[in-house]
């Protein structure tokens, strides 16, 4: 492909300073990963990290064969490389992956979800309804990347621009009409989704988070960058009822529409109830305006009402009969997002990522709006990370739960004695029940084998992780794998008593 054909959407940006040399030169391919071989014809771009800058490496770029490198800053280069300044390199790696790649996202309905909680959730509801329907979609996030052919783990929220685009341009190819995705807020403030005009922006809520060394300076920062989305996409859903709203359309000029359980929203939800039906929790609800149904999740909390009424705003914008999403909320589940494990009527059992004392107040409020005859919390943390966190989920834990039980999580280079000794430093603040059970299973077993009847037991730290960290090594453990284990090894007797579901 010529360079002029890979620098059209740079030039209608007005994104380019400089060009010196031919916009006819022929590239082979893009990279700017230094990590990454450059083979001849490349066109490299210097990205600027927080540890590595790419312009260090341009010179070097040219020796291996580069014959484009794009830069933000002066560049002395020998040989003959054709040299494009740009404003911004992250911007133009956006628009040059979609040039590469034939804009693929063009060919999609694309589905922008962001906010601080409930991207992931709403993302698989979508994605869940859309399937359903017959509606072929990929989903990007932050547990998987579904391309339509293979699912492949995800080590950002949003990947990298050039990634991002080949994800589209794998999707297309297999098939798919739609993708539906999270749009975290570095990614709008990196510009990995450069370049594309989403059909539907998602705003979910926005609480302070991020905020720190290498993320957002500052709340304010924060709100301004997630607010971009709503500057890149034709129509807007967002939540009514969050304060920030008001915010996030700052800028914008789509059309957009309300969800929320306040009056005025476009589309509201009344007649709420959270209940327990046979061990799984549940919400329902009914809702009025634009959109009339009665939907019923088996997935807990009002956070459940705020993302399943934001899937089903989109689903109507797409024309999904309402029958069709109801029948698929009934059948929701997101891997390690209040996960239900149902394996007994006399018990609820759940996974969930939960792994700061924010998420973690936030699950145990929420479970315990369902009045359990006991609230057990198993969790550990995560070694050479803030011991601070590890003081604050042990309190929050021991405060809003009736039983913590105190286990081991990725200790990494630490060992997890120590780790649980600060855990139990803020247990102790409180005056919850707890026990120490540091081996992960044997705490799993303990849980299920002592649960009694109506407890709610939730499982919190490894969400949809299926390994775990010692000394560097990532050893497989997956918590569902571990309870079928724990299921196998028990007695008849044990089984009966808990009146185990097999």
């Amino acid at each position: 492909m010529k360079l002029e054909e890979l620098l059209v959407q740079l030039r209608a940006e007005k994104e380019i300073k400089e060009l010196r040399g031919s916009s006819e030169t022929e590239v082979t391919g893009i990279v700017y990963d230094t990590r990454k071989e450059i083979t001849t014809g490349n066109l490299f771009v210097c990205i600027s990290g927080a540890v590595f800058d790419g312009h260090e490496y341009a010179q070097t770029a040219v020796a291996a064969g580069a014959s484009v490198i794009v830069a933000e800053r002066e560049l002395t280069l020998s040989g003959d490389a054709t040299l494009v300044l740009v404003k911004d390199t992250r911007k133009a790696l956006a628009y040059l992956s979609a040039a590469w790649f034939d804009y693929p996202a063009k060919r999609l309905v694309t589905i922008g979800i962001t906010g601080t909680k409930g991207k992931t959730t709403t993302a698989y509801m979508v994605h869940h309804i859309l399937e359903k329907v017959g509606i072929k979609a990929g989903l990007i996030g932050t547990v998987e990347v579904r391309n339509g052919a293979e699912t492949i783990s995800a080590s950002h929220t949003t990947p990298e621009s050039y990634l991002l685009q080949k994800y589209f341009k794998e999707m297309v190819e297999n098939g798919c009409k739609a993708v539906v995705m999270e749009v975290s807020s570095q990614a709008l403030k990196l510009h990995r989704v450069g370049g594309v005009t989403f059909d539907y922006g998602v705003f979910t809520n926005l609480e302070p988070d991020h905020i720190g060394p290498n993320e957002h300076t500052d709340f304010d920062d924060y709100a301004e960058c997630k607010s971009r989305l709503f500057a890149q996409c034709r129509f807007g859903i967002l939540n009514g009822d969050d304060p920030m709203m008001s915010r996030m359309l700052m800028g914008s000029t789509c059309d957009y529409m309300t969800i929320g359980c306040g009056e005025g929203a476009d589309i509201q939800a009344i007649e709420i109830d959270q209940h327990r039906t046979d061990g799984k929790l549940m919400v329902s609800y009914k809702t009025k305006g634009v959109l009339q149904a009665e939907i019923a999740v088996p997935v807990p909390g009002m956070f459940t009402v705020y993302n399943s009424l934001t899937a089903a705003a989109i689903c109507r914008a797409l024309h999904v009969p309402v029958e069709v999403m109801q029948k698929a909320f009934l059948e929701v589940q997101v891997k390690g997002r209040l996960e239900s494990v149902h394996i007994s009527p006399k018990f609820s059992l759940m996974i969930d990522y939960a792994h700061n004392a924010m998420s973690l107040k936030s699950l145990l409020t929420a479970l315990k709006e369902y009045q359990p005859k006991r609230l057990v919390c198993l969790f550990g943390c995560g070694g050479n990370r803030s011991r601070d966190r590890r003081f604050e989920m042990g309190e929050i834990s021991s405060r809003y739960a009736d039983l913590t039980i105190v286990t081991s999580d990725n200790p990494r280079f630490e060992e997890p004695e120590a780790i649980i000794d600060d855990i139990l430093t803020g247990v102790k603040k409180a005056d919850g029940a707890y026990v120490t059970v540091p081996d992960r299973k044997e705490a799993i077993r303990y849980a299920i084998l002592n649960a009694q009847d109506e407890d709610v037991i939730v499982l919190a730290g490894k969400g949809h992780e299926d390994y775990q960290e010692i000394k560097g090594v990532k050893y497989p453990m997956d918590e569902r794998v571990l309870i079928k284990e724990i299921l196998s090894e028990m007695t008849q007797e044990e089984k009966e008593r808990l009146q185990i579901i097999v």
